[in-house]
């Protein structure tokens, strides 16, 4: 058996429904149809299917409705993403990483280990580490991180209650017929496919502060500002204003094909500013990125 640490991993959690099955192994087959039965008693097999107490099932475990299972998500064949975080901090409470551009933050879809997350938990030897925040695969730039379960909470209410200000570099194609800063409102919702969104009529729910930083000929560097958290909202928004982001996939058409590592998305986190809830102290952090004409 290769040897397996739970504590390095995140785990998914069923409790299991009910039903007149003999063992766990066939509840699970038959809950989770999209993963074959030989996938499941291979995870048997390895120790990654556990109790609620972090202990390996065998695999002729019995059934028991509302039983509390843990198991772990795996992409057969996961492609490697080659590109690399930094750590930028490190305390007792947070962490903050410079994420590059194509890495998630977290498992989704097709990518569980190649995600900025388990790339933490294993470099930190760390399994409390969760994400107070997103940003989009697409996008680089600065994601804190509570590091302490006990101080979590005070850090993840920053973000709903506004008192965090991010601040975000694009390059797009300038906009001499506008004056500079301006805000944009707007009423966003999900869009088609299902992974974009769109602006639709109604009272707004979305905000930005745009402003030029730098001017380039034909392409601008933008600094962004939201004061809402929308989904690929400095995205859409900049779209609409008439200069989609450089390279941007999905706005504003959608573009197939495989990453092209040589054209990330021009959007960038570049700095997070916070007072912290537990000492009361200024906290600043800028990305070491840089975004490249």
């Amino acid at each position: 058996m290769s040897s397996f640490d739970p504590a390095k991993h995140q785990a998914s959690t069923v409790c299991l429904p009910p039903g007149n099955w003999a063992t766990v192994l066939d509840c699970l087959c038959e809950h989770f149809q999209a993963i074959g039965r030989d996938a499941w008693l291979d995870r048997f097999a390895r120790g990654r299917v556990l109790d609620a107490q972090g202990q390996p099932l065998a695999l002729d475990h019995p059934y028991r409705q509302g039983l509390r299972i843990h198991y772990f998500r795996e992409v057969p064949n996961e492609k490697p993403i080659p590109v690399l975080e930094s750590i930028l901090h490190v305390d007792e409470h947070l962490v903050v990483a410079d994420k590059p551009h194509f890495l998630p933050v977290t498992p989704t879809g097709e990518y569980v280990e190649q995600t900025l997350l388990r790339r933490l938990i294993r470099r930190l030897d760390n399994p409390h580490l969760v994400p107070l925040h997103r940003i989009d695969r697409h996008t680089a730039g600065l994601v804190l991180f509570s590091a302490n379960p006990q101080s979590r909470s005070a850090y993840q209410q920053l973000f709903p209650t506004r008192r965090i200000d991010k601040h975000y570099q694009a390059i797009a194609p300038a906009l001499p017929g506008l004056q500079f800063p301006l805000v944009h409102k707007s009423r966003m919702a999900n869009g088609e496919p299902f992974f974009r969104m769109r602006e639709v009529a109604g009272e707004s729910n979305s905000e930005t502060v745009a402003d030029v930083l730098e001017r380039n000929g034909e392409l601008w560097r933008y600094g962004l500002s939201p004061v809402t958290g929308k989904t690929h909202q400095l995205r859409v928004h900049m779209a609409a204003l008439g200069a989609p982001i450089c390279n941007d996939p999905f706005y504003p058409e959608v573009v197939q094909g495989e990453d092209d590592f040589a054209k990330p998305l021009k959007l960038l986190a570049k700095s997070l500013r916070f007072s912290d809830p537990l000492s009361g102290e200024e906290r600043y952090f800028e990305s070491r990125l840089e975004l490249d004409w």
